[in-house]
């Protein structure tokens, strides 16, 4: 693993906003999960801002107020009050984009890993949530060897290899958003209605 992430330090800051804005877009679909079975949230909200992400990674000149949009993403928060499993899966995706912002609002060297890690954690998770398995090694093997884990590893390998291929032009960006959108499969390999 330690060479995945050194790929992904060595990536311009562009092409980290690329790599990160592509999980977060696999994350979104949690986030509207949480949303639709509690009421709470607003998926159109964190929609526009990852939009806007899409945006000025296309369009260098396009003129956001990413501390604007850091405020609003704020108020997207699921309530600290809410330790549910639906709750900190939502929270995961809010942390991400979060952590994509700061990278649009000045230095934030550790954001693309911070992301990569939030979106493995949650699949780990929910593979403990799901295994109910109480011996700590066993669980380790079974996170290890499962096929969301393993999906997941494959997803960030596809998107690390598809931000360090070439230019990234507005066909590239579509086709990473469009890895990122996983056919609205999340990486729990959950799905929401859009």
């Amino acid at each position: 693993m330690s060479g995945f992430f050194q790929r992904l330090q060595q990536l311009d800051p562009r092409r980290q906003q690329a790599f990160m804005a592509a999980l977060c877009e696999r994350l979104l679909p949690n986030y509207r999960l949480y949303a639709e079975t509690t009421g709470q949230g607003d998926p159109h909200g964190i929609r526009v801002i990852l939009d806007l992400v899409w945006e000025r990674l296309a369009v260098r000149e396009a003129r956001i107020d990413f501390d604007r949009q850091a405020e609003k993403l704020a108020e997207l928060e699921p309530p600290a009050e809410d330790d549910s499993f639906g709750a900190r899966r939502a929270l995961e995706a809010v942390v991400a984009l979060s952590a994509l912002l700061d990278t649009l609002r000045g230095e934030a060297p550790e954001a693309v890993l911070e992301v990569s890690r939030t979106s493995r954690s949650g699949v780990r998770a929910y593979i403990e949530l799901t295994e109910g398995e109480e011996d700590a090694a066993r669980l380790g093997e079974l996170v290890r060897d499962h096929p969301l884990m393993a999906d997941e590893n494959d997803f960030q390998d596809a998107v690390l290899e598809a931000v360090e291929a070439g230019a990234l032009d507005r066909e590239a960006l579509k086709a990473l958003r469009r890895l990122g959108r996983n056919d609205g499969v999340s990486n729990l390999g959950l799905s929401a209605e859009e």
